[in-house]
């Protein structure tokens, strides 16, 4: 990719990169120096957590590395009562810059009415979470997010650094371990999602989450394993 883009009104062209070569790298580095490379890299880096079961951890160390960074987070009008606790609750304790974006009223109110998720559950994601995050999306180099390989088969695929569509997706966490996880959480004593001793894997919109191990709670009764956001 090599692209300009407007930086305080001054342009700025986003370096090609040699993935193969990158993967190589990081794969050698802890998740704060891969962290630390690509914010000091790049001037517009988009974050986003959908304050999951395992998203504490990404958000601990972004607190860390590079505090007060916008984490934006897809409110689609449809999440958990535990989950927007949660958030919350990882707000005030790691004084996170959690910015929501939701979907077009209209559209969502349209979904809601319709009870699209039922009926074309792709259709419902792109409007509730798919649509809102392009709006911001356009405006980013390098996405960020907390995906985990082990938690399904798409994402055991994935490599830490992606280019899809003129955007660089960086998964730090990508070739962590459920130990890994669960031993840094422990380290740390990070909160755990209230749903998550209730069973919960993997939680997103309530109408199309389940209890189940990793991602086998979201759309249980269909073939569908990702929202989209991250097929695009």
């Amino acid at each position: 990719m090599d692209k300009t883009v407007n930086q305080n009104q001054q342009e700025y062209r986003v370096p090609a990169v040699n993935l193969d070569l990158l993967n190589r790298q990081m794969a050698s580095k802890v998740v704060e120096a891969r962290l630390a490379h690509v914010f000091n890299t790049y001037p517009n880096v988009l974050v986003t957590s959908s304050f999951g079961t395992s998203s504490a951890i990404l958000l601990h160390i972004i607190s860390r590395v590079r505090p007060w960074h916008p984490i934006y987070f897809i409110d689609t009008r449809y999440h958990f009562e535990e989950t927007l606790e949660y958030k919350n609750k990882l707000t005030r304790l790691f004084n996170l810059n959690v910015i929501d974006i939701r979907p077009e009223p209209w559209k969502h109110e349209f979904t809601r009415n319709d009870r699209t998720w039922e009926k074309d559950p792709d259709f419902c994601c792109q409007i509730n979470k798919v649509e809102p995050l392009e709006r911001v999306k356009k405006d980013y180099d390098v996405w960020i997010s907390g995906l985990i390989g082990y938690q399904n088969r798409f994402r055991s695929n994935l490599e830490i650094v992606e280019e899809k569509n003129e955007v660089y997706k960086f998964y730090p966490l990508i070739d962590w371990t459920p130990s890994l996880v669960n031993d840094y959480m422990e380290q740390y004593g990070l909160p755990r999602h209230p749903l998550e001793s209730k069973g919960y894997g993997s939680i997103g919109c309530m109408q199309c989450t389940s209890p189940g191990s990793c991602r086998s709670g979201r759309w249980a009764d269909s073939s569908k394993n990702e929202c989209g956001l991250h097929l695009s």
